[in-house]
């Protein structure tokens, strides 16, 4: 199969959907690769290492769009790539759909086949393709806090480790997964007081066990997240509902209750944010103020570090990037059920039930397509 790599092109974005190693693996298994020019250089990959692994170089994004077959992305495409998708081609990238009706609409008129990561999801409701990238907006989302809480960049100029004789900073973190989890650790490795919040106690009594002490786990309420919001120096959005919008836990209202100059950085964002008042931002202008809360709300955090989440992305798609050039699309997800979750659009028909609910669109049975020859 010819697989085709183009350069992102969204705002503030370096990654690249490929590394050279998992391009010569591709190639290996008998596939051919055509990489866009300069497509891997924000993630310091130059064209050489791709050509070395045998892949071609071509000079256009249109010319990669008009010949592959399965086109390998990291971002979902944006508005001058929607013409370029056909009919019966495969997009295998992040598309969080139920955040965005007017890609999902665009998506479906190109009645191309997209294979959404973020929606692979194993039999333990593991998510596979999404966890290597929210590890790392886990961790950055501390980072982010943590800066933005400085007073020259607007902040209540809070230390959240803190230093002795003086209480640590306070961060609050919702939802107890994988996002959340990776916080936790960045905030209690610096020192702050952490709470973890989170609906499932049996996810809470894991993380009790496991966090350090400076970590407590809360069952989440509306009234015990306004109450823990009071107080908080820095928020951290890190709710997940496979496929669909994100719940708003916080609302415009609530901001009045918290620390002027408290920050609220919010991961959900590219699902459509918990938090009511977020809108997504870019690296390049990362913050915006709402009732004295600092918002911080990158869509895409990990493109901040392309070269770690790059090869960290590219660890978890190769294998099923291997099976769907090998197999073909539909055999490769009849035989893996956990990739054939992955499929939310097929010959311009929703197909994953999260996007059909997000915008009151009929859902098909993928299995309908899967076995149609």
């Amino acid at each position: 199969m010819l697989i085709g790599v183009p350069k992102e092109i969204k705002p503030d974005e370096y990654r690249i959907a490929l590394t050279p190693a998992g391009a010569e693996m591709l190639i290996q298994a008998g596939h051919e690769i055509m990489i866009e020019t300069k497509a891997g250089l924000g993630s310091g990959f130059k064209d050489e290492l791709y050509k070395a692994a045998g892949c071609e170089i071509v000079a256009t994004a249109d010319e990669v769009w008009k010949r592959a077959k399965m086109i390998m992305k990291v971002k979902e495409p944006i508005r001058p790539e929607w013409p370029r998708m056909r009919k019966g081609q495969v997009v295998f990238t992040y598309f969080h759909f139920a955040a965005d009706e007017e890609l999902t609409r665009a998506c479906l008129k190109s009645k191309a086949v997209c294979i959404a990561y973020e929606t692979v999801e194993l039999p333990s409701r593991e998510l596979p393709l999404l966890t290597p990238m929210s590890e790392v907006a886990g961790r950055m989302a501390v980072q982010e806090g943590a800066k933005y809480l400085e007073k020259p960049q607007g902040g209540l100029g809070v230390l959240l480790g803190g230093v002795p004789g003086v209480l640590p900073g306070k961060v609050v973190i919702l939802g107890g997964g994988v996002v959340g989890v990776n916080a936790a650790k960045m905030a209690a490795g610096m020192g702050a007081r952490v709470s973890i919040m989170d609906i499932n106690l049996t996810r809470l009594r894991y993380l009790d066990d496991v966090m350090p002490a400076n970590v407590s786990c809360l069952f989440s309420t509306p009234y015990a997240i306004r109450k823990q919001i009071e107080d908080a120096d820095l928020v951290v959005g890190a709710v997940l509902i496979p496929g669909a919008k994100a719940p708003h836990l916080i609302k415009k209202a609530d901001l009045k209750k918290m620390k002027p100059g408290s920050v609220i950085v919010d991961v959900a964002v590219d699902q459509g944010g918990c938090v009511e008042t977020i809108h997504p931002t870019t690296h390049h202008d990362p913050v915006y103020v709402v009732n004295n809360v600092i918002h911080y709300a990158v869509a895409n955090m990990p493109g901040g570090v392309p070269r770690t989440s790059t090869l960290a992305l590219t660890n978890a798609t190769l294998p099923y990037a291997i099976a769907l050039a090998s197999k073909g699309w539909k055999k490769a997800c009849l035989e893996d059920k956990a990739l054939k979750l992955g499929v939310n659009a097929v010959d311009g028909q929703v197909t994953y039930q999260g996007v059909a609910d997000a915008f009151n669109m009929p859902c098909a049975n993928v299995d309908t397509f899967l076995k149609a020859k």
